[in-house]
């Protein structure tokens, strides 16, 4: 754990179980009392997201809040501390079943890239960044001349799926409205996210902490692979 969160703090929290070890991300400048109230929010959200499936962060503060009883909301988490107690209720809780699922959902990564190979396939999300949870999607970023293309090689290989649009951010203010296509292989939900061929050089924002998204090729995926076995 202390080498997914680099220049972290240790506290003592509290999970329902217990006290535990927690890896504190931002604690300048608020007192004690503050620092914990921070603390019990980020890790009630870090729940919802892992038991409940949420996956939107302010979504996820605004559960743990209520189930909390916060009413002054002046003090929230980050999304990046959030994200680091969800990887540490992850350790402690689903320390056997969620590196299994994990690698269950790589190396379904691998096959759904090798086969929307000449969509130049990119891992991007929670599988790629190891926080996935069972209720985790499979994001996979493909790159098209016209986004439809994607839609027309599902229907010519017979795969069944939906379709919505996603509204994405780039730097500043700038956004788009992006199509997804969404289909189950086996028991692994997948979202494809067109864009076009151009964009393979230019992320788009994370909703984590803003900056542009990590993405990886299949072979950068068959590494993270590699080393889950080592």
């Amino acid at each position: 754990m202390v080498k997914r969160m680099a220049a972290t703090a240790s506290r003592t929290v509290y999970f329902d179980s217990g006290p535990r070890r927690f890896l504190q991300v931002d604690n300048m400048g608020i007192s004690r009392q503050q620092e914990q109230q921070r603390l019990r929010i980020a890790m009630e959200a870090a729940k919802h997201m892992s038991d409940s499936g949420v996956s939107d962060y302010q979504l996820a503060k605004r559960k743990a809040c209520q189930k909390l009883g916060v009413v002054d909301r002046r003090n929230l988490p980050s999304n990046q501390e959030i994200k680091d107690a969800l990887f540490e209720y992850q350790s402690l809780f689903k320390s056997e079943q969620q590196p299994q699922q994990l690698r269950h959902m790589r190396e379904t990564a691998v096959q759904a890239m090798q086969f929307f190979q000449q969509f130049n396939p990119r891992l991007a999300g929670d599988v790629l960044d190891g926080s996935a949870t069972e209720h985790s999607r499979l994001e996979l970023h493909l790159f098209a001349d016209y986004t439809e293309k994607v839609g027309l090689f599902l229907m010519q290989e017979k795969i069944p799926y939906t379709q919505k649009q996603r509204r994405i951010t780039y730097d500043g203010d700038r956004y788009e409205f992006i199509p997804i296509y969404m289909f189950l292989a086996d028991d692994v939900a997948i979202e494809l996210v067109v864009f076009p061929v151009e964009a393979i050089r230019r992320a788009p924002n994370s909703t984590l902490d803003g900056k542009p998204m990590v993405r990886a090729d299949i072979k950068a995926v068959e590494r993270l692979l590699q080393a889950d076995t080592q």
